[in-house]
């Protein structure tokens, strides 16, 4: 064969180039692409930024929780805002809602309880206990393993002729997980209504995007699938809005799934169950993103257009302290679970050493 027919060098970085960042704002709030500027109202515009500085409070107020022991696990959410309630205010309450740990604020905006949320975090069954008409599940502790559970219920709405889709997150950790390409491959074959989103933060755990495998996005992952994927500014609320819109759109259209990569970043520790990020992030590293701060951006944005203001903002804020001490205060008064409660759940018929166990626990807990 002669030298140079096939140029693999070539074909790597004609792949490479395919996947730009989409940006709508810089980090400053200034438009950058007129383009990707959704047609959102002003009130839209105000309700996205309440919803992002509710976020904000509510993730410094459950670190506080947490640390006093009144909450269980927690995984910090700071620096995420436009990733995540950005791209859920793209979505319908009737399309599938399925989280990662992470992603509490989407599941309490999608209509769950902040109450429940709570529940949830201290390990209590009612926190899982979801009504009817919450089109969502609990946050996944298994990395990955939403994406899977995603794909089969798409395809559900798919045969049902239905127009709503699913919407489901993972993190850049997850994109490494044999469950991630399965979910994606198997929606793909089928065309199901999906939006799959990677909320690449840098990090899985400490573990550097960029050691977890040698493609230059995780977006470009989605050709494997045969899917559309595309990288976002995932600090940008405008562009992460924009492109989660025009997904739903093709995914409740019966195109198929979507990939989005949003480029985020976690201001605090992975979770609070003893992670140290500054053994493994550097100073810089974090001032770099802090100025990329999603607030900041959508901030200066609505206050040029007259849409926002530093008293507004603090009603926010002193309206979702009040919000979060009046859920923790419901949550305190939930019956704390029993060994025999659970136990009666285990069988529908119970055998004969269920029974016992049973009845030891309950002479123990009724002292």
């Amino acid at each position: 064969m002669a030298k140079n027919v096939i140029d693999f060098q070539k074909i790597l970085d004609e792949i490479n180039a395919d996947f730009p960042t989409y940006q709508a704002l810089d980090k400053d709030g200034k438009v950058v692409n007129k383009d990707l500027i959704p047609d959102l109202s002003d009130d839209e515009l105000v309700e996205l930024m309440t919803q992002m500085v509710w976020s904000r409070v509510l993730d410094q107020r459950s670190t506080a929780l947490n640390r006093q022991g009144r909450l269980g696990f927690y995984a910090p959410t700071a620096g995420q805002e436009a990733s995540q309630l950005a791209s859920h205010f793209a979505f319908e309450k009737e399309d599938r809602l399925f989280p990662g740990y992470r992603d509490v604020p989407q599941l309490v905006q999608h209509g769950l309880p902040l109450k429940e949320a709570f529940l949830w975090s201290r390990g209590h069954v009612a926190g899982n206990l979801y009504p009817e008409d919450l089109h969502a599940m609990p946050p996944q502790i298994i990395i990955g393993a939403q994406y899977v559970q995603a794909a089969g219920v798409a395809l559900g709405l798919k045969k049902r002729n239905s127009k709503n889709v699913t919407f489901v997150y993972t993190g850049d950790g997850g994109s490494s997980q044999g469950d991630f390409y399965e979910a994606i491959n198997f929606a793909g074959a089928y065309h199901a209504n999906a939006v799959f989103y990677i909320q690449n933060n840098g990090f899985a755990i400490s573990t550097p995007r960029e050691k977890q495998t040698a493609a230059k996005t995780l977006a470009q992952k989605a050709a494997a699938a045969g899917i559309p994927g595309i990288q976002v500014d995932g600090m940008d609320p405008l562009a992460v809005y924009s492109v989660s819109k025009a997904a739903r759109e093709w995914a409740s259209a019966g195109n198929g799934p979507v990939l989005i990569e949003t480029l985020t970043y976690r201001y605090g520790p992975h979770t609070l169950s003893g992670d140290d990020p500054t053994r493994y992030r550097s100073k810089d590293l974090d001032n770099e993103w802090q100025q990329k701060d999603p607030l900041i951006r959508m901030r200066n944005y609505l206050t040029e257009k007259g849409l926002w203001s530093e008293e507004k903002e603090e009603e926010v804020i002193e309206k979702t302290k009040e919000e979060i001490k009046a859920a923790i205060a419901e949550a305190d008064r939930v019956p704390k679970q029993k060994v025999s409660d659970f136990l009666k759940s285990m069988y529908e018929v119970q055998p004969q050493s269920i029974k016992e166990q049973i009845a030891f626990y309950e002479a123990k807990e009724s002292k």
